[in-house]
Parts: structure tokens; sequence; C-alpha cells
């Protein structure tokens, strides 16, 4: 073998343990979610320095949006946030709001839009960012089936997270899911507002999150809401509106009750 053959080789195996004692860095370094049993089956929450799948039907693009985002709100901290979107998504699903990720607790000042021609250049556009240590996060957003984001594709991406410490979440709309490299996987809907007066309909964000796929641990089905007052999701409430506190200046009704029926 040639000097030139073995100095290359040998960078080779260089980059590979770099990666790979990235990723054993990496690997215990979680973000809670705050739902309390998603976060136990997550073994502590969202892992960093991976890819993470998030797939669901076209009418739910909203609700698995406004997942990713709360997802990436966790995720990124402080950090800026990078999203990637083909052209012709707006035309599908419209355009992100940036009040509404005000809205939602998250700071638009954070988040940089790039908007990509085709896939392949969103592919691009993301292995890129994700080899960037600077920012908090990537979001790719793809829709439909494009058979360019293959298990090669998916390496690409995860490699290039493992490397940085930058977490990818992939927003995959109208997609069958096929095999990658995903440390999670996930299929969103919108979930049910609670019982309630009409004009208490418009309340907290409810989504209904299935992992499929957990490389760590169980898989379930769950209820989350968003708190946009904390940035994190929860469990579900029990009620619908926060109950009033017994004033502290008046006697408790049932003690009232009681003396007037003894």
């Amino acid at each position: 073998m040639s000097g030139a053959r073995m100095s290359a080789l040998a960078t080779l195996r260089g980059q590979i343990e770099r990666i790979e004692t990235a990723g054993a860095v990496h690997l215990h370094e979680r973000v809670a979610l705050g739902h309390g049993e998603i976060d136990g089956v997550l073994k502590g929450g969202l892992a960093r320095a991976a890819i993470h799948e998030v797939f669901c039907e076209g009418r739910q693009g909203t609700a698995a949006t406004g997942f990713v985002m709360g997802l990436a709100g966790r995720i990124s901290a402080q950090r800026p946030l990078l999203w990637v979107r083909q052209d012709f998504s707006e035309l599908e699903t419209g355009a992100l709001s940036m009040s509404g990720l005000a809205e939602l607790g998250l700071d638009p000042r954070r988040v940089v839009m790039v908007r990509a021609a085709d896939v392949e250049s969103a592919l691009r556009t993301s292995a890129d960012a994700l080899a960037c240590d600077a920012l908090g996060a990537v979001v790719l957003e793809l829709w439909g089936d494009v058979r360019q984001f293959d298990l090669v594709a998916s390496r690409k991406l995860t490699l290039a997270a493992q490397g940085s410490g930058v977490t990818g979440l992939m927003l995959r709309m109208a997609a069958q899911p096929l095999p990658s490299t995903a440390e999670t996987r996930w299929m969103l809907r919108a979930a049910h507002s609670p019982p309630g007066s009409v004009w208490s309909a418009w309340g907290t964000p409810r989504f209904d999150a299935e992992l499929l796929r957990n490389r760590h641990g169980l898989c379930g089905r769950w209820i989350m809401e968003w708190n946009c007052d904390e940035c994190q999701f929860s469990e579900p409430s029990t009620y619908s509106q926060p109950v009033a506190a017994t004033p502290a200046d008046r006697p408790d009704p049932a003690v009232l009750w009681e003396r007037r029926t003894a």
C-alpha cells in the first residue's frame, strides 16, 4: 500500500473515531420535555446530537408543525434554530407565522428560515447546518414521499449531528415512514380540546403523540399539552379551567353548612 493511501486511510479512521467519540459523549445528553411518562420512556428526555422524525397526514400539518416547534424550543434553548423547507411548502401548508411562535412562548428572533428549491438542496443545506455547532437545532421539513431521502441520506445527517452536537428534527408531512437512522419516530395528530363552554374552547395546545420508534426504550401513545408560559410539554389537565382557591378571609362553606344542619 502506498504512503498516500495509508495516510488517507489513517485520516478516515481518525474522522470515524472522532464521530464515534462525539456520539458517545452526547449519548446521555437529553432534554426533558416536561411530560413525566414520556420523559421516563425516553430515559430522561429527547436525546441531543441525534435525528428525530415527526410524521403526520397532510391535514394534520398544523398540529405537527406546532409539535416540532415545541421540540425545537426545548432543544435549542437560547441558540439559533434553522428551519429548512421546500419552496412549495407554503402552497401546501402556508407560511410559518412568527407571531404564532411568539404565542407559543418561543422567540421568533432566534429562528432562521431557509427556502430550498428542491429536495437535494434542502438535504445539503440541512447537512451543512447540522455540522455547525453554533446552532441549537435544525428542522428539515419535507412534503410527501421523496426518493432522495433514503437510508444513506439519513445516515449522513446523523453523522453530522453526532459530530457537532446539534439536534436534527425531520418534519415529514404526507409521507410514509421508511428505514432510517433516526433516534425516535413520532406520528402526530391534533388532540381534542377538553369539554367546556364555548367561551373556554380556545385553550392550551394539545397533541395526540404516538411514539412509533424508540431506540432505547418502549413506545406508546399519549396526549401532550404545551405550556406556553413555561415552554414545555405536560400531561393533560384534569380541568378545562383553573379552580379558584378558597378566600383566606372567608369561612369555609362546608363548615357553615355543617353548622346549619347540626
